[in-house]
This record gives C-alpha cells, structure tokens and sequence, in this order.
C-alpha cells in the first residue's frame, strides 16, 4: 500500500472511530437527561405515563399527610395554576414544608399521580430553585424576599 493510500485509511480510520465515540457519548447523555416541568406543563403537555422528569413548584398548603406505614408521603405541588398529586416513599429533606419550593425527580404514574423518587428542598429561607422560581415568574405568582405563595 502507497503511503498516501496508508494516510487516508488512517485519516478514515480515526474519523469512524471519532464518530462512534461521539455516538455513545451522546447516547449516554440521552438516556440521562431529566426535563424540568411545572404542573401547569404536565397538564398541558400530557406526558405520557413513566415518563421521567423533574418536577417543581410550591408545596400546597395543607396538602401534606403520612400513610400508615410512616415512610410514604403524600403532598400536591402547584405553581398557582395547577396542581399535581405526588407520592414519595423514604425520609424527606428538613427543610421540606408547606409553602415553601420544591423539585421532584421522579416518573408519572398511570393514575396521574407523580412518583418521586428524589425530592429536593430549599436550603435556606431566601433561596428558591431556579427553575421554581422561573415557573412562578412565568405564571404571574412571584413573590419576592422568599414572601409565601398565597392561593
């Protein structure tokens, strides 16, 4: 084989094997990536049942309750607008509490109630999560000074 022939199927070569890498790196990064949405956004999107993603709002007042067996969690999560059931088996953050911001990583079950399997709250009393607070702004219920939310 000529050089110059040895060079282009070197050059060949190392651009498939580019392409490949490139092509699981994106692949890994698909199946990883977790959308945040707004109960507005899941009740205008209708996302299909165990779909996973994130998410955010206020934890409605008065929405909090314990089943029996002391570990399963039931609460609403609202952005003012809409509303979504989530149930959340294991300890919750404490600073988790009514009123206040709240992302959930999870998956919607077929009853439309969202299972979360993360729940992460605010870590003091001025901070809210971004996208929590970008939601609120969006739907016109922003309080600023970490003000509650009211109905």
């Amino acid at each position: 084989m000529r050089p110059k022939r040895r060079r282009l199927a070197l050059v060949v070569a190392a651009m498939v094997t580019l392409g490949v890498a490139a092509a699981l790196v994106l692949s890994a990064f698909e199946d990883n990536l977790v959308f945040f949405n707004s109960p507005s956004d899941v009740v205008e999107k209708r996302l299909p049942p165990e779909t996973r993603f994130r998410l955010g709002g206020l934890v409605e007042e008065n929405s909090v309750t314990k089943e029996a067996d002391g570990l399963t969690t039931r609460f609403r999560v609202t952005d003012m607008k809409h509303t979504v059931n989530v149930r959340y088996t294991g300890m919750l953050p404490d600073l988790f509490r009514e009123g206040q911001g709240v992302v959930t990583d999870g998956r919607l079950g077929p009853d439309g109630v969202f299972v979360a399997s993360q729940v992460l709250a605010k870590h003091d009393e001025n901070y809210m999560p971004p996208e929590v607070a970008d939601a609120l702004k969006k739907s016109g219920h922003w309080l600023p000074d970490g003000q509650k939310a009211k109905p």
